[in-house]
């Protein structure tokens, strides 16, 4: 079976659902962002967060794609950076728990944090604080995390160390992995444009976008994203939220359409998609079909509060992932 190796922001995220958007307003984060917070910041939106019921899950991005792999039993590792701390304690924990294989670095820092503030439509803010995650660097990283996997995993979020990524992905290509690229957030995208035009057409085998990110990209609409960036890369992906996503690959373009369900919270629906059409992909699976077991994943995490879909749920998946093959 082909592994996958993820790398990616280790954090631990706090949830919480808002009433209405005004207080995004008051803490000054747009709805929808992702943005990076200081130390400061992080006091003034905790005593917020407070405020308001919340939940405590290990997150980012690239270890929710990676637990949703593993959980359907593929070998996977995640390569990142904790503090020694509850947090750091907790997240590793959590990954040994669904068998991912650790290439984690413990330090002396405050492990990172995501506290996400999810709105009434199911939108999700966030206010990132880094901490230890932000001390993964260039220089550390080591040929033998890459070896024996088929698939390296790059979270956006991590685009804005670019050092990081271009000595990553030259590890990744070294030990034979195809590069997958999920862009995770418009405005990480637009701070970074000019970067990712460059390392994408050289590096990248897969990419995955949303209808912003592929936006603030290329200037373009849906449709006519995923066939350029089809042109750049082996695969394309660009998610249109609640209608589907266009899969596009050489001149075959399909488009899946998203399931209807009950949204509670989108937090990791692009996360699971991935985790899904990846599957599908080591699976041999067609475009189509690969499309439908993201879109199916997807729908199952956006019923609940958090990026992990429960634990009872999983049998369910994958009967129903056998009816589609």
């Amino acid at each position: 079976m082909k592994k996958v190796l993820g790398m990616g922001n280790a954090l631990v995220d706090v949830l919480a659902v808002m009433e209405n958007d005004k207080l995004l307003e008051t803490l000054e984060l747009p709805k929808g962002s992702m943005q990076l917070i200081d130390d400061s910041k992080l006091e003034i939106i905790s005593k917020e967060i407070n405020k308001l019921q919340k939940n405590i899950v290990s997150g980012g991005s690239a270890s929710n794609t990676i637990v949703g792999l593993a959980r359907l039993g593929i070998d996977t590792g995640f390569l990142g950076r904790i503090g020694s701390d509850f947090y750091g304690k907790y997240y590793k924990e959590d990954l040994k728990k669904h068998n991912v294989r650790l290439h984690l670095t413990e330090v002396n820092e405050a492990s990172g944090v995501a506290s996400t503030f999810i709105s009434k439509d199911g939108e999700r803010t966030f206010g990132t604080y880094l901490g230890a995650a932000a001390l993964l660097n260039a220089n550390e990283l080591q040929e033998n995390d890459f070896r024996d996997y088929k698939y390296f995993y790059i979270e956006g979020y991590l685009v804005q160390s670019h050092d990081l990524i271009k000595k990553a992905i030259m590890l990744a290509k070294e030990a034979g992995s195809k590069v997958i690229l999920d862009m995770a957030s418009y405005n990480v995208v637009e701070e970074n444009r000019e970067f990712l035009l460059e390392v994408i057409p050289q590096y990248v085998d897969i990419i995955f976008a949303n209808e912003e990110e592929a936006k603030a990209l290329l200037d373009m609409e849906s449709e006519k994203a995923v066939s350029t960036l089809a042109q750049l890369v082996d695969i394309a992906v660009v998610k249109t939220g609640s209608k589907g996503s266009w899969i596009q690959q050489g001149n075959e373009k399909v488009f899946v359409p998203a399931l209807k369900v009950n949204c509670i919270d989108t937090t990791g629906a692009g996360d699971l998609y991935a985790s899904g059409f990846i599957y599908g992909m080591i699976n041999n699976y067609s475009l189509y079909t690969c499309g439908q077991i993201g879109t199916l994943l997807a729908a199952h995490v956006i019923q609940e509060i958090g990026a992990k879909i429960v634990e009872n749920k999983w049998g369910e998946i994958i009967n129903e992932i056998s009816v589609l093959k």
